[in-house]
């Protein structure tokens, strides 16, 4: 649960004018950048949220329990606050940011809504847009590999092994009946054709049928 001090929860209630937003930017290499939604820098101490750089907070979401959560915020380039060249060399990637709420008048009164990441930052004309994720959407990536019937690899990749040259104009869909039938390279497939799959949950023995628990292939 957030700490709120009693006399920010009843601004935050009562909706005080005096608030105002500020985002607070960690690149990976220690550079700490501010920005606030007011029309006044703001001093909170580690760093001073600036207002000439025109942030605005975008669409947001969130649930309780182990949801990701994503957010966007908006603003301008330039050399004083986010440079162009220092997005196109990646220097904001997986940058950490906080979003902070923020009595203008006294900043030390404020109260930290949001943490994440910078997951992605491209350019908008003269400007930009930032998509920002929580911090449990670690969670939703796929590390390693997933188990499918189909074949995960390149064809005619390191796994896959298969010489194109002597296959021109040939697609793979990546099934074990192609890989064995048009490439003869069913010992490289990458794939798993005998995994369990949703038909496999209403099979049933067919009468007649060759019920001796081999193969189903």
């Amino acid at each position: 649960m957030r700490d709120i001090p009693e006399e920010m929860a009843a601004r935050m209630e009562s909706g005080a004018a005096t608030l105002c937003h500020a985002w607070v930017l960690r690149r990976a290499d220690g550079v700490a950048m501010g920005f606030t939604d007011h029309d006044r820098d703001l001093d909170l101490g580690e760093v001073v949220c600036r207002a000439a750089s025109g942030w605005t907070a975008g669409a947001a979401e969130g649930a309780v329990g182990l949801g990701a959560g994503s957010a966007t915020v908006a603003g301008g380039l330039d050399d004083a606050a986010i440079a162009d060249a220092d997005v196109e060399a990646g220097q904001y990637d997986r940058a950490g940011v906080e979003l902070w709420r923020v009595d203008w008048r006294w900043p030390e009164l404020r109260v930290r809504l949001w943490v994440g990441r910078l997951a992605k930052i491209r350019r908008e004309g003269a400007g930009f847009s930032a998509e920002l994720e929580g911090p449990l959407a670690k969670l939703e990536r796929v590390v390693g590999r997933t188990l499918g019937r189909d074949c995960d690899a390149v064809l005619g990749d390191g796994r896959c092994r298969v010489d194109v040259e002597a296959f021109p104009g040939t697609v793979c869909d990546k099934r074990f009946s192609t890989c064995i039938g048009t490439f003869a390279n069913g010992a490289n497939f990458q794939g798993f054709p005998d995994i369990p799959g949703d038909d496999f949950l209403t099979a049933v023995p067919v009468e007649g049928g060759r019920n001796d628990g081999g193969s189903r292939r």
